[in-house]
């Protein structure tokens, strides 16, 4: 019982054994797929497919783009150009269903242009396709102001094709718009008046696509139409208004200036005029002093005194007996 235990033990872990070997083999030499290359009229060894498997490569990968090309009748491709292009981290079928693409409609695409392209980040075959098939771009509203003052809300619609030789290094749609944008808006702002704008609106993307807006991108422009206009604010008036009451604002301020530089002023000759009555008060109150000074010192006698306050009474006298024939004499006139 036990010898036949053994037996069994050993056959089963020969088999399991065979079992892992055969996966093993069928992994490192896919038969299959040599087969399907033979038949498709490609020339590629086990040995090769064995060692793309060594070298992290894909087999079914390579295989497949050499016999898709070897099919389109693309002869330039070999084997290592596409391990090659796989180890530096491009995508293969992307790149040879771009060059089938292109070959079938007679555009100028080169393997080394292509993987070019592909290493660079851009999808080659969205390109060939775009080529082919031109794309239609919307832009967003964009204002510009006529010479009248008024506003003006423009949307085009940019049709472009890709421009294969320029894809590597090539700006980017964002580049297209915001030059369509900029050419949108100084055509509208060289514009004399709104009116002729919205009567012919054609006249911006004539103006627009004589500036090349497309150089150094990696599009070409085939036509620029303009989709929408709308009118938008009186953007003159608007100026005028705020400059209008930015004039108001300076001239309340100056004003408010002078009206306190003339309450300073009248505040200090106030001051001046009490000083002024201060100072005389103060006289009036030493002539009493001069005044029996004088007569202590002999400059000054009774009589004189008695004469001077009789000038004094008679002058007074004169001044009361002035006031009302003025104010009689001024009835009388009215």
């Amino acid at each position: 019982m036990e010898a036949t235990f053994e037996s069994n033990l050993v056959f089963y872990l020969v088999a399991a054994a065979a079992i892992i070997l055969f996966f093993v083999f069928w992994y490192y030499v896919p038969f299959l797929l040599w087969i399907s290359a033979k038949v498709s009229g490609v020339s590629i060894s086990l040995l090769q497919l064995f060692l793309m498997r060594i070298r992290k490569v894909p087999p079914s990968v390579i295989a497949q783009a050499m016999i898709e090309a070897h099919k389109a009748g693309l002869k330039m491709l070999t084997r290592d150009e596409l391990e090659a292009h796989y180890l530096a981290g491009g995508h293969v079928e992307r790149v040879v269903h771009a060059l089938v693409s292109a070959s079938k409609a007679n555009i100028d695409l080169t393997f080394q242009m292509a993987t070019a392209i592909d290493l660079a980040g851009r999808d080659v075959f969205l390109a060939v396709q775009m080529s082919v098939n031109p794309k239609v771009i919307d832009t967003p509203p964009v204002a510009a102001v006529a010479k009248d003052g008024i506003q003006l809300i423009a949307k085009a619609r940019v049709t472009v094709r890709a421009n294969i030789k320029q894809l590597v290094g090539g700006a980017g749609e964002e580049t297209i718009l915001a030059r369509v944008g900029e050419g949108i808006v100084s055509s509208i702002g060289s514009s004399a008046s709104h009116k002729s704008v919205l009567e012919n609106p054609d006249s911006i993307s004539k103006l627009v696509l004589r500036k090349g807006l497309d150089a150094g991108t990696a599009f070409e422009i085939l036509s620029i139409d303009i989709a929408d206009i709308d009118i938008g604010k009186n953007i003159g008036a608007v100026l005028q208004m705020d400059q209008a009451q930015a004039d108001k604002n300076i001239a309340q301020a100056k004003a408010e200036e002078r009206r306190a530089m003339a309450v300073a002023t009248e505040q200090e000759m106030k001051a001046k005029a009490q000083e002024a009555r201060a100072k005389v008060i103060q006289a009036e109150a030493e002539v009493p002093k001069a005044i029996a000074e004088a007569f202590r010192t002999g400059n000054l006698g009774i009589m004189d005194y008695y004469k001077m306050r009789n000038i004094e009474a008679d002058t007074s006298m004169r001044d009361a007996i002035s006031k009302p024939v003025s104010s009689s004499a001024k009835q009388i006139k009215d």
